[in-house]
């Protein structure tokens, strides 16, 4: 367990960091919002394909607390290992955030006030975490399990360009990233409209992936 739980922890964090780090590297170096995004996206989208590759071996790769919460629905994970695993990543990920601030000689905790607030942002946060869920749950299904690393950095890289919000789709991330005054952070009071989305993304890629998923002797019966 000590094992698994470390994985999670040194996981989110180097998912937060990259998130941040990138967001301050590239608001140094350009004024331009579309280059900034694209950098944003794309070192996302290459640490989750480092991340889960190393570590899915090891903790299953949830690195976001919905993510565990749906194994917990499935009972693959048990209560216990469920509440940890979310304490790591939420430790984790804010940690990732500090470590970022550090690095770019800025204070540790820096507040954001980068308001993201309305209903489309929060139309945006609910499709990006349904597609998220949606292709955990398919792959699983469909014992394509190694294909995460590449499918979900693909789906999240995806959403960060045709979503309003950039597709934060991680109650743990979304928190970590109201600690960093940069161009990918959210001010406090817009974490919980964003979480909330997040939910009930989670709860739709649940029932989309039931709907679409059909046990063998349903489909004999069907057949």
């Amino acid at each position: 367990m000590f094992k698994k739980l470390t994985a999670e922890f040194l996981g989110s964090l180097l998912l937060a960091a990259s998130v941040v780090g990138s967001g301050i590297m590239v608001t140094t170096l350009t004024e331009d919002i579309a280059i900034q995004l694209f950098v944003n996206t794309i070192t996302t989208v290459f640490m989750l394909f480092v991340i889960i590759t190393l570590f899915s071996s090891i903790s299953g790769a949830h690195f976001n607390p919905l993510v565990t919460i749906v194994e917990l629905f499935y009972r693959r994970v048990t209560f216990q290992e469920a509440g940890l695993y979310v304490l790591m990543q939420f430790i984790g990920t804010s940690a990732g955030v500090v470590l970022a601030n550090l690095m770019f000689n800025k204070p540790a905790i820096e507040q954001s006030t980068f308001t993201r607030n309305g209903s489309y942002l929060f139309l945006a946060e609910v499709v990006a975490t349904t597609g998220l869920i949606l292709s955990i749950l398919l792959l699983r299904h469909q014992n394509k399990g190694s294909l995460a690393a590449v499918i979900v950095p693909a789906w999240i890289g995806a959403a960060y360009i045709f979503t309003s919000s950039t597709s934060f789709a991680n109650p743990a991330i979304t928190f970590a990233r109201s600690l960093s005054e940069s161009f990918a952070g959210i001010s406090i009071e817009s974490v919980p409209m964003f979480i909330a989305a997040q939910c009930l993304g989670a709860i739709l890629g649940v029932l989309l992936a039931a709907l679409l998923t059909t046990d063998e002797k349903d489909e004999n019966v069907i057949a």
